[in-house]
């Protein structure tokens, strides 16, 4: 067995894996985000700690047996997140997030001290990256500041709890624009950009290899095997990407979690930090990706259900499957930057849009407009990937809303690609953690990343592309008309 643990943004998921890539069990915790300001998106991580603990216990009590033949565990994460500790590794301050607005002036600075920023780290500054918050630290939490003796990203403080060692591996590392993306380490010229040094950074370790042993006591009590190894994991996406096979240069997925990605692997570092697109290395050894990423997807349809009085997801989209065509074409267009945006607009101030709102328009009418707008954004986001897309032929989905066959093939259409979903591909990156965590174990890459078998395929449909085409030009126009009028 092998148990992957990814600490999501709105959920802790923890999985079991067997050898023959059957997953035995999973289950999950809830999470909640702290918006005590404008922009603002905190996390306690006692709270993840809590989440794990009170996940492992259950898994522990269901699944004893498998439990106690686990033989290494792997960790995925949601990105970008500042883990600030003191001297002797408490937490200074609640976490700041990967979806967090506040830094964009930060940004603005870093660019200026750091002008190779984009050459060694491959992406523009932007407030979700990890650097811009701890020079927000520096000028709005000075004392903080001067206590920080080491910073960790999300996934590598529970490897922390876990294990009593601060690593973290090059996936997760490539987004705190600290890393030299193509040489696979901590730039010393970056860190000191942040006033930062190396001495304040985990170790890295690559995904597929050991991190650290369980501790003894934590062991024991989630009926584990003494001493099992926790791989070094990934980042989120990286993690997904492992889980659905994506690991060979021209292959990649869609993801519609939380936030929204296009990713695309390759063979080598290919930064193209001018259409705010991100190069990241992979969870594995050589290779790399190119992402888009759109900051609410999923979170939009969430939304828009709490926004409506509908029970749930399921009731709205419902709702959406039984209007006509004409009514399709007739719905509101919508914006989907309920949190800024970053591919491609990198604007950390721009906020959703429902435009052409009429007394004829219902709740299915903008639950349509809501999954349109989010297609809208992954297609920008594929077009600004450009030459990177050709020879593309097929992308997986994965992610929550991967569930809904209507919006899958909705997003088929969008973007004019074949979209294809797989067995366990709910899953997510928390089966990419149980993967590389049998990858520690010794396992081989070409049985361990394996694609699991494709559960439903989704073509793009011609007249439905037609439809869209017309309604996407009036979204692309929308975006330049309003940027200079959102509240910053």
């Amino acid at each position: 067995m092998f148990l992957g643990i990814d600490l999501g943004t709105s959920e802790l998921k923890v999985l079991l894996l067997d050898d023959r890539h059957r997953i035995v069990a999973t289950l999950g915790e809830p999470l909640a985000l702290q918006r005590p300001h404008p922009l603002w998106c905190e996390q306690h991580p006692a709270d993840w700690w809590a989440a794990t603990d009170r996940a492992l216990c259950r898994l522990a009590q269901a699944q004893p047996a498998a439990m106690a033949a686990v033989q290494a565990v792997g960790l995925s994460g949601q990105m970008h997140g500042a883990v600030l500790l003191d001297a002797a590794d408490g937490v200074l301050r609640p976490a700041i997030l990967w979806n967090d607005g506040r830094s964009g002036a930060a940004c603005a600075a870093l660019e200026a001290a750091a002008p190779r920023l984009h050459a060694i780290a491959g992406n523009l500054a932007m407030p979700g990256f990890t650097a811009p918050k701890l020079l927000w630290v520096r000028e709005h939490e000075p004392e903080v500041h001067a206590r920080v003796r080491r910073v960790l990203l999300p996934k590598d403080w529970l490897r922390l709890q876990l294990c009593g060692e601060s690593v973290s591996e090059m996936s997760d590392a490539s987004g705190t624009l600290w890393l030299d993306v193509g040489r696979r380490a901590w730039s010393h010229e970056l860190l000191a950009a942040c006033g930062l040094g190396p001495g304040q950074m985990p170790r890295l370790v690559e995904g597929s290899e050991v991190s650290g042993r369980l501790m003894p006591g934590i062991a024991a009590r989630w009926g584990l095997p003494a001493g099992v190894p926790v791989a070094g994991g990934g980042g989120d996406n990286a993690a997904s990407a492992v889980g659905i096979g994506a690991v060979q240069p021209g292959q990649g997925f869609v993801s519609l979690g939380t936030s929204g990605v296009i990713f695309l692997v390759s063979d080598r570092f290919r930064p193209e930090p001018a259409a705010a697109l991100h190069a990241f290395c992979h969870a594995l050894p050589g290779v790399w990706h190119q992402m888009s990423v759109m900051l609410s997807a999923a979170s939009t349809l969430r939304w828009a259900t709490r926004l409506l009085g509908l029970p749930d997801e399921a009731a709205l989209l419902d709702r959406v499957a039984r209007l006509s065509p004409a009514q399709r074409a007739a719905a509101p267009i919508f914006l989907p930057y309920l949190g800024g945006e970053r591919t491609p607009h990198n604007d950390p101030h721009a906020q959703g849009v429902l435009f052409g709102l009429g007394a004829d328009h219902d709740a299915a009418s903008v639950g349509w407009a809501v999954i349109e707008g989010v297609a809208f954004g992954l297609s920008d986001g594929w077009a600004a990937m450009g030459a990177a897309t050709a020879g593309v032929t097929q992308l997986s989905l994965v992610g929550g809303g991967a569930r809904s066959p209507l919006w899958a093939a909705l997003i088929a259409s969008a973007l004019g690609v074949p979209l294809h979903t797989h067995e366990g591909g709910e899953a997510g990156a928390a089966l990419g953690a149980a993967r590389l965590a049998w990858l520690c174990a010794g396992g081989s890459p070409e049985a361990v990343c394996a694609a699991p078998p494709v559960s439903q395929r989704f073509e793009p449909d011609v007249d439905e592309q037609e439809a869209l085409g017309r309604r996407y030009s009036r979204f692309r126009a929308l975006y330049p008309a309003l940027r200079g009028r959102f509240v910053r």
